[in-house]
């Protein structure tokens, strides 16, 4: 029928209730998808299937098959939800080599985006060698040449990270380097609005020694960029204390306030820290592990101060857009727990940020007495200070922290079931299916998840 209506369009007037204006449409109709169809084809005959063929055109359009033919590789890096096994296969039937300089070259920026895909921001330059050579079944110098060959097209960059010489993404390279640059920026700088900080509010400020702050006197507006390594400020109502007193000196100090958070919620306690007036910043909102746009530089943030909650959550290319969106003269505070695991996204923001000095940190560390009373809580800080957990508890000893110990997984459902069931019910008078959970640490298995 599709031959028909290329070589002979008259034919389908031979089709009851199809007149000439009708055959004229079908044919105008035919006309504007045959580069669509061509493409479709094309890609069906190659297996592709029909959603990723669809965008595969909406991105390439009517030169789809030039490029694919040309490099059919650029689909991993151009398209999401293409990646290098399937463009691989594409490639084989397109008759490209295995040891071809564009296969390995491919192998070795998908080497990359698999490190990325673990938090990684690069790879030592051997163990990537080694990698894309186990990946692309190629001996070693087709896996070198092809590396030699990005580097000299600035796709990756080669760095040095702890001694080690290392393989980079060069996006990725040139967004930590603008991190650190304009962190150092922030860090010299002078804080919009800032006023004197040696005069109390008239709230008062506590001049207790377990302060949060570093002294007294001193607030987060003391320096545009302070660290808050918050693994502590769960651990007592002292800091929510002196969290109240916040938004007094910085109302006093008329301080635009912004907060945000990376996983798109309200930050933690905004209701307390938020002076009268101020409302929360979604600027830096996002999901995590995903690439965002980078805010433009004359697109600020329109505060003084900005605050980022669980900052240990936000990875390199988030970090990257925050920073370029915080006014030069606005003061930045950063509060996280560097204890928690780190983004799902590529990078260690806080904790690096932190190690490498150059901005100030606020540590809390001292557990008060409303915490010292949880064993979750005094067991948590012994992990962190390399100290074994305490495991045992008398029977008659109220606690929320309990150890219990099985040899095998298979051991292990019967007593996680008793647990819930049976001895959480009874010991605290939770109902076993609407007040407990369970957390596993992966689905498969006989105690995962999936059970």
């Amino acid at each position: 029928m599709f031959d028909v209506i290329d070589a002979r369009p008259g034919k389908l007037r031979d089709v009851d209730g199809i007149g000439p204006a009708r055959a004229a449409q079908i044919v105008e109709a035919w006309s504007g998808q045959k580069v669509i169809r061509d493409i479709m084809v094309f890609l069906y005959a190659h297996g592709v299937g029909t959603s990723r063929a669809v965008r595969i055109y909406k991105t390439y359009g009517a030169d789809a098959i030039a490029r694919i033919t040309e490099n059919p590789y650029r689909l991993a890096r151009d398209i999401r939800g293409i990646g290098f096994v399937t463009a691989d296969a594409l490639a084989r039937t397109l008759g490209i080599e295995p040891t071809a300089p564009i296969r390995a070259r491919a192998g070795v920026a998908h080497a990359l985006m698999q490190a990325l895909d673990e938090g990684q921001c690069g790879l030592p330059r051997d163990e990537l060698v080694a990698l894309a050579e186990t990946l692309l079944a190629v001996p070693t110098d087709v896996v070198t040449a092809a590396l030699q060959a990005e580097l000299d097209d600035g796709t990756v960059v080669a760095d040095t990270s702890g001694g080690r010489d290392c393989i980079f993404l060069a996006w990725l390279h040139t967004m930590e380097r603008q991190i650190a640059e304009t962190l150092r920026a922030l860090a010299a700088g002078r804080p919009h609005g800032r006023r004197s900080t040696r005069r109390r509010p008239s709230s008062g400020w506590s001049g207790n020694s377990a302060s949060p702050w570093p002294s007294a006197s001193a607030t987060p507006c003391d320096s545009p960029l302070p660290q808050g390594d918050g693994h502590h400020r769960w651990a007592g109502r002292r800091e929510d204390h002196h969290r109240a007193r916040h938004p007094a000196i910085l109302g006093a100090k008329r301080v635009r306030v912004a907060l945000c958070a990376p996983t798109g919620e309200r930050p933690s306690a905004s209701r307390r820290v938020r002076p009268r007036g101020e409302d929360d910043s979604p600027a830096a909102g996002g999901e995590p592990g995903r690439r965002p746009v980078p805010a433009r530089p004359a697109s600020p943030i329109e505060c003084d101060l900005l605050v980022v909650d669980e900052t240990s959550m936000v990875d390199v290319p988030l970090m990257h857009a925050l920073v370029r969106a915080v006014p030069p003269r606005a003061a930045l505070i950063l509060v996280g727990d560097v204890d928690q695991l780190p983004s799902v996204g590529p990078g260690r923001v806080l904790a690096d940020i932190i190690d490498a000095g150059p901005v100030p940190v606020v540590r809390l560390t001292e557990v008060f007495r409303q915490a010292a009373e949880s064993r979750i809580i005094v067991n948590a800080h012994r992990v962190n200070h390399g100290q074994m957990p305490e495991l045992t508890v008398g029977p008659d000893t109220p606690s929320d922290f309990y150890f219990v110990e099985i040899d095998t997984p298979e051991e292990g459902l019967p007593k996680i079931i008793q647990i819930v069931s049976e001895r959480i019910p009874q010991r605290f008078g939770l109902h076993p299916v609407r007040d407990v959970q369970v957390l596993c640490p992966m689905n498969r298995g006989a105690v995962g998840a999936d059970r």
